[in-house]
């Protein structure tokens, strides 16, 4: 790849940040933790600058510790959209209660409150970085992964920052009853669609399962509202596209994210592959709950 990308990665601490950074260093790129921003525009003209003996991909953690990275970010930003290189600004963010869950197990105190409560650190956090993560190219959401499905998870976002720039789709199945995704962008709530769930032999099965789609999707009510949400998407993604996007999240709830959601995120992943021109991914979160 000759064009220099640069991945910035911030986000709550506890969220999986310094993984995020580690997995970016395993595949190749140049990574850089906590930069003082002060240093931000020497480093920004290093790199716009480096030779060939330079890695062309580059990370750089930034987060709260630096001390000014909130108040600071919008001069940061302004510069990385005058900048030459390719940018994507990746936010790591976790549920509250699995952050405090995870400062517990570790028993460290949270860094902005170090003789506080760890919610109070948290909420102090995630109120400084909301303006940072509404610039965010994408939000990864770690509350229901393991280690290696974050890995996992990074090196599909490395892979598709070595493409060409387009609009990536992350097609996105959850249940209500486990909380909405904090990172979708779209929300097509489906539970008025008829509920496999209640059909014995179907129980057991989820959305993938070819039974579990038929029903969902070829009843008159499902083939109806595919129909009308895809019409929906022709229209709106375009406009992502033109605003520049990289990333949108769609999120399909249904009660507890097995049946219905699964099988309606799926068809629209088939849709979307078949009509080309963007990068898409499919996730189900709660099917196997």
């Amino acid at each position: 790849m000759s064009e220099r990308a640069l991945f910035i990665v911030t986000g709550l601490s506890g969220a999986g940040k310094s993984q995020v950074i580690k997995t970016l260093e395993d595949l190749g790129f140049y990574c850089v933790d906590n930069l003082p921003l002060a240093l931000f525009p020497k480093f920004l003209e290093l790199l716009e600058g480096a030779g060939g003996d330079v890695g062309p991909r580059f990370a750089l953690g930034l987060d709260l510790r630096e001390g000014h990275l909130d108040t600071h970010f919008p001069v940061v930003y302004e510069a990385l959209r005058k900048s030459p290189l390719k940018v994507r600004i990746l936010f790591v963010d976790a549920r509250d209660p699995v952050l405090v869950r995870r400062f517990s197990e570790t028993r460290r105190p949270h860094p902005l409150t170090p003789r506080g409560s760890v919610e109070e650190g948290i909420a102090l956090e995630r109120a400084r970085l909301a303006a940072i993560r509404e610039r965010a190219d994408l939000v990864l959401d770690t509350s229901d992964t393991t280690i290696h499905q974050l890995r996992a998870a990074v090196e599909r976002e490395a892979e598709s920052f070595a493409e060409p720039r387009t609009l990536t789709v992350n097609l996105l199945s959850f249940g209500f009853a486990y909380g909405v995704p904090p990172e979708s962008a779209l929300v097509f709530d489906v539970r008025f669609l008829p509920n496999p769930h209640f059909v014995p032999e179907l129980r057991p099965l989820t959305g993938e399962d070819d039974a579990v789609f038929d029903f969902v999707c070829r009843s008159p009510e499902g083939s109806d509202f595919i129909e009308r949400l895809w019409s929906f998407l022709q229209y709106l993604l375009p406009q992502y596209q033109r605003e520049g996007k990289s990333y949108l999240t769609v999120a399909v709830g249904c009660t507890g994210g097995r049946h219905r959601s699964v099988a309606v995120a799926r068809r629209l992943y088939d849709m979307l592959r078949a009509e080309g021109g963007l990068s898409v991914n499919l996730l189900h979160r709660d099917h196997k709950r």
